[in-house]
């Protein structure tokens, strides 16, 4: 195996993956609201939406990708998408550090299916995807769905070990949330946050 092409697509992957956007924004809020163990789920949909995704891109080819009525189409889902996804994190119900709540579950953070389901119509993965691929899609010595599961792998685990940070950024930020109002404010802030990232994608 080529080491240097390995270094770059790793590389490539934390860059893409650990940047803000809307995935780290989802995990950050769902740390700071619900806790670490209950943004599990979301965190490791998210992670396996990416990496299917990359296996059957990188696997079938970049055609879908390159189909202009695909691409707009997955735009606009995408968008309804985040907008509710950022009125569902600004108006989420705070869960304090009270064991009575916990062990009551108020409010309920996104699921496995629904962290797993985003990553279909997530704009920012759509452009790592294609340009993973058009950049790094090649390695002599490698069949075609061995490179696939590679990347798969890859672009996988670097954007499990992104939500995990960040969902624990969010967690060491609850500490400080120490009332319903600063619980709520901080909800608002990160739902606007997510509102933000469809600047690029609107006006493109």
């Amino acid at each position: 195996m080529d080491l240097s092409w390995l270094a770059g697509v790793a590389a490539f992957a934390f860059a893409m993956a650990a940047t803000p956007g809307p995935n780290n924004t989802i995990v950050t809020a769902s740390g700071a609201t619900y806790g670490f163990a209950r943004t599990v789920p979301v965190m490791l949909g998210i992670a396996s939406g990416v990496a299917a995704i990359m296996l059957v891109v990188a696997a079938f080819g970049t055609s879908m990708i390159a189909d202009r009525r695909v691409s707009t189409a997955l735009k606009w889902i995408g968008v309804v998408y985040l907008v509710w996804l950022a009125w569902r994190i600004g108006s989420a119900e705070p869960v304090l550090d009270d064991p009575q709540k916990e062990r009551h579950g108020a409010g309920v953070p996104l699921t496995f299916m629904q962290g797993a389901f985003f990553q279909f119509i997530n704009p920012k993965l759509w452009i790592m995807v294609s340009g993973a691929v058009v950049t790094y899609g090649t390695m002599g010595e490698m069949g075609h769905f061995q490179l696939a599961a590679l990347f798969a792998v890859i672009f996988g685990g670097m954007t499990f070990i992104s939500v995990v940070a960040w969902a624990a950024l969010g967690v060491s930020i609850r500490r400080f949330l120490a009332s319903r109002r600063a619980v709520m404010t901080f909800n608002v802030v990160m739902a606007s946050l997510l509102l933000t990232s469809l600047i690029p994608i609107l006006v493109e």
